[in-house]
């Protein structure tokens, strides 16, 4: 079981309980982080730090089953691509970490970037909106998942086809 009681900001509410409270308010723009236990707590106002037990493949598992059950919004999952490099000798365990991230994340695009690629969008991010950071016990480096929301009604095909019809010029 992933559930712990928080000591922030209501002892009485566990991290799922957290998410599912707050997902009505998150929209395309905002983040959530399912980070190692090594994760720096970032001083951000628009960070909410919470924790929870386990690893992050559990805690993936519950978000995206989560993020995937509202219609509002969609995941853009993003990877350090480090962790696919990342030797065994160095990592015990690091392979069953990949296989179970696999399994969390099948059928969902999946996009790799160096470690300090993400963090700065993630930095860019929450100056301006709100992120939800989910800090497990794993200790094993570069498991973090970061998980972009977009919007769950409206495509990147959509939104682009209606600049496109913005740049013509109007039927009169």
């Amino acid at each position: 079981m992933l559930s712990t009681r928080m000591s922030a900001p209501n002892c009485n509410e566990t991290w799922e309980e957290t998410l599912l409270r707050r997902l009505p308010y998150l929209g395309h723009r905002n983040w959530i982080v399912v980070a190692d236990a090594a994760y720096p707590q970032q001083t951000s106002p628009g960070i909410q730090t919470i924790l929870a037990e386990g690893g992050v493949a559990d805690a993936v598992t519950i978000v995206l089953e989560t993020v995937r059950s509202s219609s509002h919004v969609r995941p853009i999952i993003y990877l350090d691509k480090e962790l696919a490099a990342l030797p065994v000798r160095h990592a015990a365990g690091i392979e069953t970490v990949r296989i179970r991230l696999a399994a969390a994340t099948a059928g969902l695009s999946v996009r790799q970037l160096p470690h300090d690629e993400i963090i700065a969008k993630l930095d860019a991010a929450g100056r301006n909106f709100h992120v939800l950071l989910i800090k497990t016990r794993e200790t094993l480096p570069y498991t973090s998942v970061f998980i972009e929301l977009d919007c769950g009604y409206w495509s990147s095909e959509a939104e682009q086809d209606l600049r496109t019809t913005m740049k013509s010029p109007p039927n009169l």
